[in-house]
Protein backbone atom coordinates (compact mmCIF):
# COMPACT_ATOMS: atom_id res chain seq x y z
CA UNK A 1 0.00 0.00 0.00
CA UNK A 2 1.45 3.33 -1.23
CA UNK A 3 1.91 6.23 1.22
CA UNK A 4 -0.54 9.09 0.85
CA UNK A 5 -0.72 10.92 3.81
CA UNK A 6 1.22 14.06 3.53
CA UNK A 7 2.56 14.25 7.22
CA UNK A 8 3.52 10.51 7.10
CA UNK A 9 5.44 10.69 3.75
CA UNK A 10 9.22 11.38 3.18
CA UNK A 11 9.73 14.16 0.87
CA UNK A 12 11.11 12.00 -2.17
CA UNK A 13 7.89 10.65 -1.56
CA UNK A 14 6.06 13.68 -2.11
CA UNK A 15 8.28 14.44 -4.81
CA UNK A 16 7.13 11.24 -6.37
CA UNK A 17 3.18 11.51 -5.89
CA UNK A 18 3.11 14.93 -6.64
CA UNK A 19 4.88 14.57 -10.14
CA UNK A 20 2.06 11.51 -10.57
CA UNK A 21 -1.02 13.43 -9.71
CA UNK A 22 -0.66 17.10 -8.39
CA UNK A 23 -4.07 16.53 -6.56
CA UNK A 24 -4.59 17.61 -2.65
CA UNK A 25 -7.15 16.33 -0.62
CA UNK A 26 -8.26 18.59 2.06
CA UNK A 27 -9.89 16.70 4.49
CA UNK A 28 -12.09 18.62 7.58
CA UNK A 29 -14.26 17.10 10.96
CA UNK A 30 -15.15 17.65 14.32
CA UNK A 31 -14.97 15.85 17.43
CA UNK A 32 -18.28 15.56 18.69
CA UNK A 33 -20.92 12.87 20.04
CA UNK A 34 -21.75 10.32 17.96
CA UNK A 35 -23.24 8.02 19.89
CA UNK A 36 -22.00 5.74 22.64
CA UNK A 37 -21.34 3.58 19.34
CA UNK A 38 -18.58 5.94 17.51
CA UNK A 39 -15.57 7.65 18.30
CA UNK A 40 -16.00 11.41 18.94
CA UNK A 41 -14.03 11.99 15.74
CA UNK A 42 -16.28 10.49 13.41
CA UNK A 43 -16.09 13.17 11.43
CA UNK A 44 -13.15 13.89 10.18
CA UNK A 45 -11.82 10.22 10.45
CA UNK A 46 -14.31 9.48 8.09
CA UNK A 47 -13.26 12.37 5.74
CA UNK A 48 -9.75 11.13 5.97
CA UNK A 49 -10.37 7.43 5.53
CA UNK A 50 -12.35 8.22 2.58
CA UNK A 51 -9.77 10.99 0.96
CA UNK A 52 -6.85 8.44 1.62
CA UNK A 53 -8.76 5.57 -0.07
CA UNK A 54 -9.35 7.73 -3.43
CA UNK A 55 -5.85 8.65 -3.31
CA UNK A 56 -4.52 5.23 -3.21
CA UNK A 57 -6.65 4.55 -5.63
CA UNK A 58 -6.28 7.20 -8.15
CA UNK A 59 -3.68 9.07 -7.31
CA UNK A 60 -3.16 12.28 -5.27
CA UNK A 61 -1.62 13.45 -1.34
CA UNK A 62 -4.05 14.12 1.64
CA UNK A 63 -3.09 16.81 3.69
CA UNK A 64 -2.78 16.51 7.55
CA UNK A 65 -6.60 16.08 8.53
CA UNK A 66 -8.31 19.76 10.75
CA UNK A 67 -10.65 18.51 13.41
CA UNK A 68 -11.31 22.22 14.81
CA UNK A 69 -14.35 22.78 12.96
CA UNK A 70 -17.69 24.79 13.13
CA UNK A 71 -20.06 24.67 16.11
CA UNK A 72 -22.03 26.04 18.97
CA UNK A 73 -23.23 29.07 16.90
CA UNK A 74 -26.59 30.11 15.44
CA UNK A 75 -28.95 26.47 14.67
CA UNK A 76 -25.59 24.40 16.30
CA UNK A 77 -26.21 25.79 19.21
CA UNK A 78 -29.84 24.72 19.28
CA UNK A 79 -28.85 21.16 17.85
CA UNK A 80 -26.65 20.51 20.47
CA UNK A 81 -29.34 22.13 23.26
CA UNK A 82 -31.93 19.14 21.73
CA UNK A 83 -29.51 16.09 21.30
CA UNK A 84 -26.54 16.56 23.72
CA UNK A 85 -28.49 18.57 26.34
CA UNK A 86 -26.92 20.29 29.40
CA UNK A 87 -25.68 17.47 31.77
CA UNK A 88 -22.69 15.45 29.65
CA UNK A 89 -19.40 16.82 29.06
CA UNK A 90 -19.81 17.76 24.97
CA UNK A 91 -15.94 16.93 23.61
CA UNK A 92 -16.26 19.55 21.06
CA UNK A 93 -13.35 20.82 19.24
CA UNK A 94 -15.54 24.19 17.99
CA UNK A 95 -14.30 27.02 16.59
CA UNK A 96 -16.73 29.78 15.12
CA UNK A 97 -16.56 30.35 11.27
CA UNK A 98 -14.67 32.96 10.96
CA UNK A 99 -11.86 31.03 12.51
CA UNK A 100 -12.49 28.00 10.55
CA UNK A 101 -13.23 29.58 6.84
CA UNK A 102 -9.90 31.87 7.31
CA UNK A 103 -8.07 28.38 8.24
CA UNK A 104 -9.11 26.79 4.86
CA UNK A 105 -7.84 30.44 3.20
CA UNK A 106 -4.02 29.71 4.03
CA UNK A 107 -4.71 26.03 3.76
CA UNK A 108 -5.17 26.98 0.23
CA UNK A 109 -2.97 29.38 -0.06
CA UNK A 110 0.00 26.89 0.97
CA UNK A 111 -1.22 24.29 -1.49
CA UNK A 112 -0.82 26.80 -4.25
CA UNK A 113 2.58 28.01 -3.20
CA UNK A 114 3.58 24.17 -3.27
CA UNK A 115 2.25 23.94 -6.86
CA UNK A 116 -0.89 21.52 -6.72
CA UNK A 117 -3.31 21.91 -9.98
CA UNK A 118 -6.21 20.36 -8.13
CA UNK A 119 -7.45 20.45 -4.45
CA UNK A 120 -10.67 18.49 -3.05
CA UNK A 121 -11.86 20.17 0.11
CA UNK A 122 -13.76 17.47 2.28
CA UNK A 123 -15.91 18.38 5.11
CA UNK A 124 -17.61 15.51 6.93
CA UNK A 125 -19.16 17.74 9.61
CA UNK A 126 -22.24 18.88 8.76
CA UNK A 127 -25.16 21.20 9.20
CA UNK A 128 -24.78 24.12 6.70
CA UNK A 129 -21.30 24.79 7.09
CA UNK A 130 -20.79 23.17 3.81
CA UNK A 131 -22.90 25.52 2.16
CA UNK A 132 -20.16 28.01 3.60
CA UNK A 133 -17.29 26.40 2.37
CA UNK A 134 -18.74 25.99 -1.20
CA UNK A 135 -19.12 30.07 -0.58
CA UNK A 136 -15.45 30.20 0.01
CA UNK A 137 -14.42 28.19 -2.86
CA UNK A 138 -16.51 30.43 -4.99
CA UNK A 139 -14.85 33.46 -3.82
CA UNK A 140 -11.11 32.66 -3.33
CA UNK A 141 -10.88 30.47 -6.78
CA UNK A 142 -10.27 33.76 -8.91
CA UNK A 143 -7.21 34.67 -6.65
CA UNK A 144 -6.01 30.74 -6.48
CA UNK A 145 -4.05 28.84 -9.54
CA UNK A 146 -5.47 25.71 -8.25
CA UNK A 147 -8.62 24.42 -9.12
CA UNK A 148 -10.96 23.80 -6.47
CA UNK A 149 -14.45 22.00 -5.02
CA UNK A 150 -15.40 22.21 -2.07
CA UNK A 151 -17.89 18.80 -1.05
CA UNK A 152 -19.71 17.08 2.04
CA UNK A 153 -18.89 13.94 2.07
CA UNK A 154 -22.30 12.51 1.65
CA UNK A 155 -22.75 14.60 -1.73
CA UNK A 156 -20.28 11.95 -2.92
CA UNK A 157 -22.42 9.01 -1.33
CA UNK A 158 -24.71 8.46 -4.23
CA UNK A 159 -27.52 6.79 -4.35
CA UNK A 160 -27.19 6.41 -0.58
CA UNK A 161 -27.89 3.66 2.22
CA UNK A 162 -30.48 2.33 0.27
CA UNK A 163 -29.30 2.99 -3.50
CA UNK A 164 -32.26 5.29 -3.36
CA UNK A 165 -30.78 8.81 -3.95
CA UNK A 166 -32.09 9.97 -0.37
CA UNK A 167 -30.13 9.25 1.92
CA UNK A 168 -27.06 9.99 1.45
CA UNK A 169 -26.18 11.28 4.92
CA UNK A 170 -27.19 11.66 8.49
CA UNK A 171 -25.61 11.93 12.31
CA UNK A 172 -24.51 8.56 13.83
CA UNK A 173 -27.04 6.54 12.09
CA UNK A 174 -26.97 3.98 9.57
CA UNK A 175 -25.03 5.64 7.21
CA UNK A 176 -22.39 7.37 9.20
CA UNK A 177 -21.88 4.47 11.31
CA UNK A 178 -21.62 2.23 8.65
CA UNK A 179 -19.29 4.24 6.71
CA UNK A 180 -17.03 4.90 9.79
CA UNK A 181 -17.32 0.75 10.68
CA UNK A 182 -15.52 0.13 6.62
CA UNK A 183 -12.88 2.95 7.35
CA UNK A 184 -11.87 2.32 10.65
CA UNK A 185 -13.47 -0.50 12.46
CA UNK A 186 -12.01 0.13 15.79
CA UNK A 187 -13.51 3.50 15.71
CA UNK A 188 -17.25 1.33 16.13
CA UNK A 189 -18.49 -0.59 19.13
CA UNK A 190 -22.21 -1.67 18.12
CA UNK A 191 -22.30 -3.92 21.42
CA UNK A 192 -22.64 0.01 22.89
CA UNK A 193 -26.20 0.80 21.00
CA UNK A 194 -29.09 0.23 23.78
CA UNK A 195 -30.57 -3.49 22.83
CA UNK A 196 -34.64 -2.67 23.49
CA UNK A 197 -36.97 0.07 23.97
CA UNK A 198 -37.06 4.43 22.49
CA UNK A 199 -33.31 4.62 21.09
CA UNK A 200 -33.53 8.60 22.61
CA UNK A 201 -30.94 10.61 22.17
CA UNK A 202 -28.28 8.68 23.75
CA UNK A 203 -25.51 11.23 23.15
CA UNK A 204 -26.95 12.57 19.51
CA UNK A 205 -27.00 8.73 18.21
CA UNK A 206 -29.04 8.44 15.00
CA UNK A 207 -32.41 7.04 15.64
CA UNK A 208 -31.39 4.47 12.17
CA UNK A 209 -28.46 3.31 14.11
CA UNK A 210 -29.76 -0.43 14.54
CA UNK A 211 -29.76 -0.74 10.83
CA UNK A 212 -26.04 -0.37 10.26
CA UNK A 213 -24.06 -2.08 8.28
CA UNK A 214 -20.91 -2.66 7.48
CA UNK A 215 -20.73 -4.29 4.22
CA UNK A 216 -22.89 -1.43 2.65
CA UNK A 217 -20.19 0.43 4.35
CA UNK A 218 -18.14 -1.07 1.98
CA UNK A 219 -20.13 -0.29 -0.82
CA UNK A 220 -20.90 3.65 -0.06
CA UNK A 221 -17.01 3.60 0.32
CA UNK A 222 -16.39 2.69 -2.86
CA UNK A 223 -19.26 4.78 -4.41
CA UNK A 224 -17.35 8.06 -2.75
CA UNK A 225 -13.96 6.55 -3.97
CA UNK A 226 -15.12 6.25 -7.58
CA UNK A 227 -16.55 9.82 -6.92
CA UNK A 228 -13.57 11.82 -5.62
CA UNK A 229 -11.43 9.98 -8.64
CA UNK A 230 -14.26 11.47 -11.20
CA UNK A 231 -13.66 14.98 -9.91
CA UNK A 232 -9.95 15.29 -9.60
CA UNK A 233 -9.65 14.12 -13.26
CA UNK A 234 -12.00 16.74 -13.79
CA UNK A 235 -10.35 19.74 -11.94
CA UNK A 236 -6.91 18.33 -13.20
CA UNK A 237 -8.21 18.75 -16.66
CA UNK A 238 -9.11 22.55 -15.84
CA UNK A 239 -5.78 23.03 -14.81
CA UNK A 240 -4.41 22.07 -17.80
CA UNK A 241 -6.46 23.35 -20.27
CA UNK A 242 -6.53 27.11 -18.09
CA UNK A 243 -2.89 27.04 -17.06
CA UNK A 244 -3.49 29.34 -13.98
CA UNK A 245 -1.43 31.40 -11.57
CA UNK A 246 -1.57 31.89 -8.17
CA UNK A 247 -2.33 35.71 -6.60
CA UNK A 248 -2.43 34.50 -2.61
CA UNK A 249 1.53 33.91 -2.26
CA UNK A 250 2.14 35.51 1.19
CA UNK A 251 0.47 35.57 4.46
CA UNK A 252 -0.57 39.19 4.00
CA UNK A 253 -1.96 38.54 0.42
CA UNK A 254 -4.31 35.82 2.78
CA UNK A 255 -5.56 38.69 4.90
CA UNK A 256 -6.24 40.86 2.13
CA UNK A 257 -8.26 38.67 0.48
CA UNK A 258 -10.16 37.72 3.52
CA UNK A 259 -10.54 41.35 4.84
CA UNK A 260 -11.90 42.30 1.08
CA UNK A 261 -13.62 39.57 0.42
CA UNK A 262 -15.15 37.40 2.90
CA UNK A 263 -15.20 40.04 6.29
CA UNK A 264 -18.61 41.35 4.25
CA UNK A 265 -19.98 37.94 3.68
CA UNK A 266 -19.51 36.80 7.08
CA UNK A 267 -22.87 37.96 7.91
CA UNK A 268 -24.76 35.70 4.97
CA UNK A 269 -22.94 32.40 6.52
CA UNK A 270 -25.32 29.77 7.02
CA UNK A 271 -23.31 28.58 9.77
CA UNK A 272 -24.95 31.65 11.41
CA UNK A 273 -28.45 31.06 10.93
CA UNK A 274 -30.39 29.52 13.44
CA UNK A 275 -33.73 28.67 11.43
CA UNK A 276 -32.00 25.05 9.43
CA UNK A 277 -32.08 23.37 13.03
CA UNK A 278 -35.24 22.09 14.38
CA UNK A 279 -35.88 22.31 17.81
CA UNK A 280 -36.54 25.42 20.51
CA UNK A 281 -34.93 28.27 20.41
CA UNK A 282 -31.94 28.37 22.77
CA UNK A 283 -32.55 28.91 26.14
CA UNK A 284 -30.68 31.69 28.33
CA UNK A 285 -29.56 29.85 31.16
CA UNK A 286 -28.50 26.81 28.81
CA UNK A 287 -24.77 26.12 28.87
CA UNK A 288 -25.49 26.22 24.73
CA UNK A 289 -26.05 30.07 24.95
CA UNK A 290 -23.45 32.29 25.62
CA UNK A 291 -22.02 30.82 22.01
CA UNK A 292 -24.96 30.89 20.23
CA UNK A 293 -25.32 34.66 19.22
CA UNK A 294 -23.17 35.56 16.72
CA UNK A 295 -21.02 38.81 17.83
CA UNK A 296 -22.48 41.82 16.57
CA UNK A 297 -19.48 43.02 13.86
CA UNK A 298 -20.42 39.71 11.77
CA UNK A 299 -24.34 40.29 11.96
CA UNK A 300 -25.96 41.83 9.20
Amino acid sequence: MHAVQWERMFPHELEAAFEDCPLLYLPYGLCEPHGPQCTVGLDGLKAHGLCCEAARRCGGIVAPPDYWHVHEIGGYAKWGQRTVGEEDRTWLTAVPPWVHFKNVCYHLRAADVLGFHAVILVTGHYGPNWEDLKTLVDRIQPFVGARLYGVPDFEANQPGFDNDGNSGGDHAGRVETSLLWTLEPDCVDMSRVPETGDLGPHFAMGPTVRESDRRTGERMVDDEIRWFCEKGKTLLAEYDRLKPTTQLKTFQEVETFWEEHMIPELPNLKSNDTSWAIGDPVKPESRWYPNSIVPKQYQG
